[in-house]
């Protein structure tokens, strides 16, 4: 598995799925001029698997990223407190996509990809809970900001798409992509 992120891990292990090694691939998720939020996303699936395969040859290797966007701007990952507002702020009232990228490859080279959009809607913040929210740190290390699964829940008026695929790993096309590998029954 080329990600150390614990949300992946424990979605896998939902559809039964245990890594045999974990080896995250510590690439520079800068987005390249003028690319677009889906693509993004997709590419930095198969650059980690590409990245991580050339220190694991013969092996399966699975990667994904999550990317968090408002049309054609890409939220980044909150590491401060600043980034965190400014996103929730941004996030605020209005519908935004959340694209995972997935990608395995096979032991061969042979790579099998998916590219997967779920549409976010949140309620109008109030600027005491967006404080509340920064104050407890969820949104440490995350894409756009915010945890689906924990307390931004209550942020979340409505999901179409892929729950898993905003929490991190869309399951349905990641199983999908390892029965077509012959990984998973």
């Amino acid at each position: 598995m080329a990600s150390a992120s614990p949300r992946r891990l424990d979605l896998l292990a939902q559809i039964g799925v245990v890594p045999q090694a974990v080896d995250p691939a510590h690439l520079d998720e800068t987005p390249l001029k003028s690319e677009l939020p889906g693509p993004h996303a997709l590419r930095l699936a198969k650059d980690k698997a590409l990245a991580v395969a050339a220190r694991h040859p013969g092996r399966f290797i699975l990667a994904a990223d999550t990317v968090v966007a408002c049309g054609r701007r890409i939220l980044p990952k909150a590491e401060d407190t600043k980034t965190a507002r400014t996103c929730l702020r941004l996030l605020s009232g209005r519908r935004h996509r959340v694209h995972g990228g997935v990608c395995l490859l096979g032991p061969d080279g042979k790579s099998w990809s998916r590219l997967v959009t779920t549409q976010v809607m949140f309620k109008r913040l109030d600027p005491s809970e967006i404080e509340a929210y920064v104050t407890g740190g969820e949104w440490n290390g995350k894409a756009g900001g915010y945890a689906i699964q924990g307390m931004a829940a209550l942020f979340v008026r409505s999901v179409s798409g892929s729950y898993s695929n905003v929490v991190g790993l869309p399951l349905f096309e990641t199983g999908a992509l390892l029965r077509t590998a012959g990984l998973l029954v």
